[in-house]
């Protein structure tokens, strides 16, 4: 038997009969049309584009699809049967039609279409009456979890695999029924670099969420720029990690009933961003990555990140960026060598593109307007070149040069042992000076190999090849033995950093560009 969702003729969307459960459910807990799509991975475009008042049929001979010159009957299935197959057994859009059926078949009957008068539970109308582009709302991402807890033990129960991360996004759906609406309209105009933000709100529910400040408040904690804690990012975060038991605690499934839809609050009209790739220098010991603000407290008159962004805000005139690295130093470490990987997006910009001219004086520009840092192989990127940045991020290497200081005198002798210790495996318990911003954990971390130069009876320099990841400080000072093993323990004294150098960043992006 399999069962179909009956759209216009160019759409017939087949689906399995192990859907069939999962359907039902949705439906009895107050889905619209479009969320059952959704939760059943459908992810042709042209099903969320066609009007709400759409079917199921349940049958068990061949289907034929409609003919397509028969406007009458776009919306039914055409069912051809042959003589050993059983009855078929369909639900259509129309009641009277359902209702005409034998009673052994009304039973089958599962019918789609929506009720006007009801707000789905999951989206809470966003894919009914308020389709709109790209944005949605933080608490639909709570209705969407009760929802899936409602389905996920009916799924297990019938022996089916389905992730989570299967589940259409309402943001994809509005967007797939929104684009040709919108194409429609502009008669059939594509504007590639412009885009669309919609927000929308629910006062009914806006505090569904806030029972997971309770229960993760380590997902939930003031950011620059950010009015409520409550983000779409902490939220999804905490879903993550609250246990199916403990969300059931605090929260109906499935979801109660709506009485109101969303509420379209604000419509933004933008240029789509610019990104920008290159490397940097730090030259300067007294200068933080970002702006480094400390209760409320600015502690230094500048950074990297601003540095940088200023110059490169005025050429594309863009309203603000948001800034990302391979990785980051501490403000008192240089970064030498090729540099660190950065990348900017630029948002709203009001210009898009430089030729590479321009590109080469922005650069310049840039170096020229401090001595603490420097910028290379500057260029506009795309969104997904921006992931080769992070890909690989546990893997990647990094080669460091270490001022160590030695409580006892020493000679060359004493630490050349160190330059044949090759893959030494580290246990980093989180540093005590990082502690306040990172979890509690012990990870492990790898220093390939090292090597050393005396220089006087207590100052050797060090040098490493380590993992990416690797808390260099504690392994030279053990951080009260935090990380073991440690350089006192290799050396049997106590030995201090006094300067750290970032040598290269093995990490091959962004594309060099000659000189």
């Amino acid at each position: 038997m399999c069962v179909f969702v009956v759209l216009p003729p160019a759409a017939m969307l087949p689906l399995k009969e192990k859907d069939k459960p999962i359907v039902q459910k949705l439906l009895s807990a107050g889905c619209c049309a479009r969320c059952v799509l959704r939760f059943c991975c459908v992810n042709v475009q042209a099903a969320y584009r066609q009007p709400q008042q759409v079917g199921l049929v349940l049958h068990s001979g061949h289907v034929t699809p409609p003919d397509s010159t028969d406007e009458n009957k776009s919306h039914d299935a055409v069912v051809s049967e042959t003589p050993e197959d059983p009855p078929s057994k369909r639900a259509k859009l129309e009641p009277s039609a359902a209702a005409a059926q034998p009673e052994e078949d009304a039973a089958a009957v599962v019918d789609l279409k929506d009720d006007e008068s009801r707000v789905c539970v999951v989206c809470l109308g966003i894919l009914q009456e308020l389709c709109g582009p790209v944005q949605a709302v933080k608490f639909c991402f709570i209705l969407q979890h009760s929802c899936w807890l409602h389905v996920k033990k009916e799924v297990r129960e019938k022996g089916l695999v389905l992730d989570k991360d299967d589940v259409i996004q309402v943001k994809e759906a509005f967007k797939w029924i929104m684009q040709g609406l919108v194409a429609k309209e502009l008669g059939g105009v594509a504007v590639s670099a412009f885009e669309v933000g919609v927000e929308f709100t629910h006062p009914q529910s806006d505090t569904d969420c806030h029972f997971l400040a309770t229960t993760c408040p380590d997902c939930f904690k003031p950011t620059k720029n950010k009015q409520s804690v409550f983000t779409r990012m902490a939220v999804v975060k905490a879903l993550e990690k609250i246990s199916d038991t403990k969300f059931l605690k605090h929260y109906p499934c499935p979801p109660t009933q709506p009485t109101s839809s969303c509420i379209s609050q604000d419509i933004q009209c933008l240029h789509v961003s610019v990104f920008i790739a290159g490397r940097y220098n730090k030259f300067c010991r007294s200068l933080p990555q970002t702006p480094w603000v400390i209760d409320g407290e600015r502690r230094m008159e500048s950074s990297v990140e601003e540095l940088i962004a200023a110059p490169i805000l005025s050429a594309f005139r863009a309203d603000g960026f948001n800034f990302s690295s391979s990785g980051r130093e501490d403000v008192d470490v240089r970064t030498l060598g090729n540099g660190r990987p950065f990348a900017m997006e630029l948002l709203n910009p009001h210009r898009s593109r430089l030729n590479k001219v321009e590109m080469k004086e922005l650069q310049e520009t840039i170096n020229k307007s401090s001595d603490k840092i420097r910028v290379r192989d500057l260029q506009i990127v795309t969104r997904d070149a921006m992931s080769r940045m992070k890909e690989g991020e546990e893997e990647k290497t990094k080669s460091y040069t270490a001022l160590v200081w030695t409580q006892k005198p020493i000679q060359t002798e004493d630490i050349a042992f160190i330059d044949d210790i090759k893959e030494l495996t580290l246990d980093q318990k989180t540093p005590l000076r990082v502690l306040h911003r990172r979890a509690l954990a012990i990870r492990q971390r790898v220093i390939h190999s090292m090597c050393t130069r005396f220089l006087d009876p207590h100052h050797f320099y060090l040098g490493l090849k380590t993992q990416a990841g690797t808390y260099i400080k504690e392994f030279v000072h053990g951080d009260f033995g935090r990380t073991k093993p440690n350089l006192c323990q290799l050396l049997k004294m106590d030995t201090d950093i006094l300067e750290l150098d970032v040598e290269s960043v093995d990490v091959d992006w962004p594309p060099a560009i000659p000189e």
